[in-house]
């Protein structure tokens, strides 16, 4: 770890950190918190996936819907129109609508083919986004004269790595620059986040392995065909399995870093309270 100690996480003139853990669970929150503050730069990598990696296969997933509608058609050859993605770190909604949900078209799905080629698109693009953040950390102080730097990951991080390889080049490379921070949520956590979920599904990423197992599962209790697959209830159906399954890989990068509690996150208001509980999460750690 960057910062062996309390002491020397508050001894540092330039503290940078990651965090990792269940959407929904302050990322983000924390994130935009001491971005407002003034000292700390953010780095989203959804922003980055979204705006860098992923831009184009964005905007050309809109304009082929578009295309299908004859007045925009006419509109889009002529150039009398532009189409793009209005992405901010607050609404990443183009990234989770390219991303899509398999099944019935008919009800906004997509095959299973092209749904298992955006998730290793997507993969692609994360894995190459974590790998930037050593680029924008340099960035952000040479460039922009931040002193500190925090990194704001999507769920789907524990997807690619394996913690409990102390040989992981994308640990290995993260840890060298940053404190990783893993957010952790209890019972009532996943709860809520399942409650969320069910109430407004969204697409995620996942494993390989695990999403043809959850397909197939799910084909096999459901008892419909591939191209009859409701969407939605099939995210829904998968979204507890994909908490379950990426608990233990959380764990695993825990010893990596450092960990705090939702709640805790939560109750930070401020960058010198932020910088007090990474203090005791090390204290804790040591």
């Amino acid at each position: 770890m960057i910062y062996q100690s309390a002491q020397d996480w508050q001894d540092a003139p330039h503290k940078r950190v990651l965090f990792y853990g269940m959407s929904g669970l302050g990322k983000t929150h924390v994130s935009n918190m001491l971005r407002a503050q003034g000292d700390w730069f953010h780095y989203s990598i959804d922003y980055r996936i979204g705006t860098h990696y992923l831009g184009e296969r964005i905007a050309d997933n809109a304009k082929s819907h578009a295309m299908k509608v004859p007045f925009l058609r006419d509109l889009l050859m002529s150039d009398s129109i532009y189409i793009g993605s209005n992405i901010t770190f607050n609404n990443l909604a183009p990234v989770s609508s390219w991303l899509g949900k398999p099944g019935d078209s008919a009800k906004g799905g997509m095959a299973i083919a092209e749904y298992t080629k955006r998730q290793h698109q997507f993969r692609k693009s994360e894995i190459g986004a974590l790998r930037d953040t050593s680029y924008f950390i340099e960035r952000a102080q040479s460039l922009y004269g931040y002193p500190h730097f925090i990194c704001d990951t999507g769920g789907s991080i524990c997807e690619w790595v394996d913690g409990d390889d102390p040989d992981d080049s994308l640990l290995q490379d993260l840890s060298q620059h940053c404190l990783l921070v893993l957010i952790k949520g209890d019972e009532a956590h996943t709860q809520e986040l399942i409650r969320r979920f069910d109430k407004a599904p969204k697409p995620m990423a996942y494993q390989p392995e695990f999403l043809l197992q959850a397909w197939n599962d799910y084909l096999a209790e459901a008892g419909v065909a591939q191209d009859k697959v409701d969407p939605d209830a099939f995210i829904r159906w998968t979204y507890a399995r994909a908490l379950a399954h990426r608990a233990p890989r959380y764990g695993a990068m825990e010893k990596w870093g450092v960990s705090v509690t939702a709640d805790e996150i939560a109750a930070v208001s401020s960058a010198p309270e932020f910088e007090m509980l990474i203090a005791n999460a090390l204290a804790r750690r040591g």
